[in-house]
């Protein structure tokens, strides 16, 4: 390649980013984006209560499920060409979702936003890992990816409100149709595409279907808890038949000719210490976004849209704290000091949450909080999300990202299940001890249910701090963030190509 398309592809590479970027905010806020709207849309759609439920979990389900199938097929068939279908599969079943005319038709339309989600996460990921391997450079795109990812569920939540109130609940998913149009034209502009040299890979066809079976059994079964109950046949059915899947899914990867995930992938004690770092932070995050959503509309009166506004300040300390980790801290002193300081911090946060009350107020009691946690969430992120990818041979990047983004999706399955059950404990035993039930004596309830959340929050990331700190690795121990290979024209060329597959040894 001549010296003059150099800057050319330089300057792609960046363009790159904000394509993938906003491909992953489109994913990330769709999994809150709804919550807001549901209200409205049960009653435009007239179903019941225990209907609503399956508007969130068909979209959870179809995405957990399919996530390490759509990181491979991007492996296996081309970055561009995957992010592309998913892009265009993504719009058009939003589409469908909007214009919805029956509650059947709603969830039809959620899962396939799943489906086309879980081809969509990973390869943009994976684009991100493959463009980007100048360590200065690399630090840059993940902190912006990584920002997005962990404030991608705020971001939803305002959208929402301001779409709900504004227009109307359906645009909660037109909105993706004008994002995807955009990221869309980036892709086949921005993106290159090389064509492949040598066999064709195989895909790993009863891998894919025992972990589908698995990560669609355990994302259900949680699921099912929250709705119910962890004494349920289905809950603890689903739950169990997801471990058998699971442990037959390493079984036959030890001896797959062309394994959907190699072992060696997770077992490398960084991107393991990665993976449940993030998965750990899916599901301590989740005690924010729902509890304090609950606190300041159901107890201080905040319209959805004052709700949305109400995180601004923690996607700004996010972003802010994204930027510094990735550019100056990590590659200074690595993910083993940075992840458990932004678990602690998380720790801090969710502590600090335990002490509203009815009479708290949102500058003074709930604005520090989130900014710790914006903070905290920032450090946390961009970090895992780096190390998770590093080093993986290009031939897997895609279905390495698929793990981080499982991660996050169970993590939040897991957080979701465990919080919400031990709040609805927490404020049925508050009003069993404190009979008659009164409307102060109600409003209580609620807030001693939402403390038990913060507090067993505080508890999933201080287990984190202790995890990361332990299992990730001493800078000199192994690869590290500032010994990425450096980029060159044809490694930017290459970030579509799905190589050539591993000889088997």
């Amino acid at each position: 390649m001549s010296q003059t398309s150099a800057p050319a592809t330089d300057s792609r590479r960046w363009i790159t980013l904000v394509v993938v970027g906003l491909a992953q905010l489109m994913v990330v806020l769709d999994a809150t984006v709804v919550n807001i709207a549901l209200p409205s849309a049960q009653a435009d759609l007239d179903f019941s209560d225990g209907q609503r439920q399956w508007v969130i979990t068909a979209y959870s389900l179809a995405f957990a499920s399919l996530l390490l199938l759509g990181g491979r097929l991007s492996d296996l068939i081309g970055r561009k060409r995957t992010f592309v279908v998913g892009l265009v599969g993504f719009a058009g079943a939003s589409a469908l979702g909007g214009a919805a005319a029956s509650f059947e038709l709603l969830v039809a339309a959620r899962a396939l936003q799943g489906v086309f989600g879980a081809l969509l996460a990973p390869t943009a990921l994976a684009v991100l890992t493959t463009t980007f391997t100048v360590p200065r450079e690399r630090a840059r795109a993940f902190g912006v990816f990584g920002a997005i990812a962990g404030a991608g569920g705020a971001v939803g939540l305002l959208f929402g409100g301001v779409l709900t109130e504004s227009l109307d609940w359906r645009w909660n998913l037109y909105v993706n149709v004008p994002i995807a149009a955009v990221a869309l034209f980036g892709a086949l502009t921005f993106i290159p595409r090389i064509e492949r040299t040598g066999p064709r890979p195989q895909l790993d066809v009863p891998g894919t279907v025992l972990v589908s079976g698995a990560l669609f059994g355990l994302v259900y079964g949680f699921s099912n808890a929250e709705t119910g109950g962890w004494d349920a046949p289905l809950t603890w059915g689903m739950l169990a038949a997801s471990a058998v899947l699971l442990a037959a899914f390493v079984a036959w990867q030890t001896r797959a000719t062309h394994p959907l995930l190699p072992l060696s992938i997770v077992l490398d004690r960084n991107r393991g210490a990665a993976y449940l770092s993030v998965l750990i932070a899916g599901a301590g995050m989740f005690g924010i976004f729902l509890f304090v959503t609950y606190y300041l509309q159901l107890t201080l009166g905040y319209s959805p849209i004052q709700t949305g506004l109400a995180f601004l300040p923690m996607i700004g300390m996010l972003v802010v704290a994204a930027q510094l980790g990735t550019n100056l801290l990590v590659p200074r002193f690595g993910p083993k000091l940075l992840v458990p300081i932004g678990m602690t911090l998380g720790a801090a946060g969710m502590v600090d949450l335990t002490f509203l009350d009815a009479s708290s107020t949102y500058a003074t009691h709930v604005l520090p909080a989130l900014m710790i946690i914006g903070f905290a969430m920032g450090t946390i992120m961009p970090a895992s999300m780096q190390t998770a990818t590093l080093g993986v041979d290009r031939q897997f990047a895609g279905v390495a990202s698929a793990m981080v983004n499982t991660s996050q999706q169970v993590g939040g399955s897991i957080g979701t299940a465990l919080l919400n059950t031990l709040a609805a404990t927490a404020a049925a035993d508050y009003l069993a001890a404190h009979a008659p039930v009164t409307e102060a004596v109600g409003v209580q309830a609620a807030i001693t249910s939402y403390s038990t959340a913060y507090w067993w929050g505080a508890g999933f990331f201080a287990l984190g701090a202790v995890l990361s700190a332990l299992l990730f690795r001493r800078r000199g121990e192994g690869p590290s963030l500032t010994d990425a290979a450096p980029a060159t024209a044809s490694d930017a060329g290459r970030a579509d190509r799905a190589p050539d597959p591993v000889p088997v040894a």
